[in-house]
């Protein structure tokens, strides 16, 4: 089959992340028709997560060339770049307070974000409810895409944007995943100011890390007065369930936690003690360094299913630099096939480069000095 023009050709990205989404503002904006393809059942079906933060030099080129800038300063909370070092008493040995003009990584929660990205779309080019199961059709193209439903797609391109797990990683990649040792345990906490005020003067406006070592905690303020807390520790991805317990167990979980933070402060373990609802288990994974794969002509990876890291600083980020590079790689190319030789060509280096700098990462987010790499989708 020769490759088609981007212009005539059926593009199907899989995920409706801020990666996928961008992808398709920047394809539908040079004129590309595209589709989205999710398998929640519509843009409200589940939490979309924490804050993240939107770096100058990634992140925010992305949605200069979605043409999303100025509406994202609109939503962003420059304060939230505050950050706060702690010890173990709760005190405040590290601070770092953005100037008011300082706009290099803004905060912004990521539901606020993807619905700006939504709302950016021509109505219909995400199809909701869409679980993809696998990949089929010949390298060369037409492709197939076998959802969990029983109904089947044919694309040219087919870009896996669909996170750690992947669904479509497979057809051009064997690696999957591997737990890195670390676990986040999320706790949430709603109108912190009236609610949680000890909570909420502890974190102040962005974030706030203390950690022994061992076991570490790591707060941040949200919008719309909410605050997460992970707590982060060293130890089995399955230590829950080996506890004989769920994250729904909220009181035997809590105990445990407890049991493990119990020389901490009282001041730092009202994190523990008092937060709304139950615990969000979410055990760090990452992709083997480098992760890379021979070349498709019909298939493509960007963000986390290309190159899941540590939550570090750089995910959503990144997915959204390699979303504005595919597409405008898409825009100036003849065909398909050189446009994900050119995407790939930039990507790939770029990832591998920071995938080593992260490897192991999720062990510095218990380390006593908080590492500084930025805050990222802590989610």
């Amino acid at each position: 089959m020769v490759s088609p023009n981007p212009r005539h050709a059926r593009i199907s990205v899989i995920g409706a992340g801020p990666g996928g989404l961008t992808c398709a503002r920047i394809l539908q904006r040079h004129g590309i028709a595209v589709t989205v393809h999710d398998r929640d059942a519509g843009p409200d079906a589940r939490d979309q997560g924490g804050t993240l933060d939107l770096h100058a030099d990634n992140g925010q080129i992305a949605l200069r060339e979605a043409g999303l800038l100025d509406e994202f300063f609109e939503l962003a909370r420059p304060e939230g770049q505050e950050m706060r070092q702690m010890d173990l008493t709760g005190t405040i040995t590290s601070h770092q307070v953005p100037e008011p003009d300082e706009r290099f990584k803004p905060e912004i929660d990521r539901g606020q974000l993807r619905d700006l990205l939504l709302g950016s779309l021509q109505p219909g080019t995400v199809r909701w409810g869409h679980a993809l199961d696998r990949v089929g059709g010949p390298a060369q193209g037409p492709r197939l895409l076998h959802f969990a439903d029983g109904t089947t797609v044919e694309a040219d391109l087919v870009i896996g944007a669909d996170g750690a797990f992947s669904r479509v990683r497979p057809a051009v990649s064997p690696a999957v995943p591997e737990y890195s040792g670390v676990s986040f345990l999320e706790a949430w906490f709603s109108d912190v100011e009236a609610r949680h005020p000890d909570i909420a003067e502890l974190v102040g406006q962005g974030g706030a890390h203390a950690a022994d070592g061992e076991r570490g905690m790591f707060a941040q303020r949200n919008s719309d007065d909410h605050i997460r807390v992970y707590l982060i520790q060293r130890v089995p991805a399955d230590w829950i369930a080996a506890g004989g317990l769920t994250s729904e167990d909220t009181d035997a979980v809590r105990a445990l936690l407890l049991e493990r933070y119990a020389h901490w402060s009282p001041r730092l373990r009202q994190m523990i003690t008092d937060n709304d609802g139950p615990y969000v288990d979410r055990p760090i994974f990452a992709l083997p360094v480098p992760h890379t794969w021979e070349h498709d002509p019909t298939v493509t990876l960007l963000g986390d299913a290309a190159h899941l890291m540590p939550p570090l600083g750089v995910g959503v980020n990144l997915a959204m630099l390699d979303a504005s590079d595919l597409a405008l790689a898409l825009a100036n190319a003849a065909t398909v096939d050189d446009a994900v030789h050119a995407y790939e060509k930039t990507m790939l280096p770029r990832a591998a480069e920071i995938a080593r700098t992260l490897e192991g990462g999720a062990e510095h987010l218990l380390a006593t000095e908080f590492p500084d790499f930025g805050e990222d989708d802590h989610q």
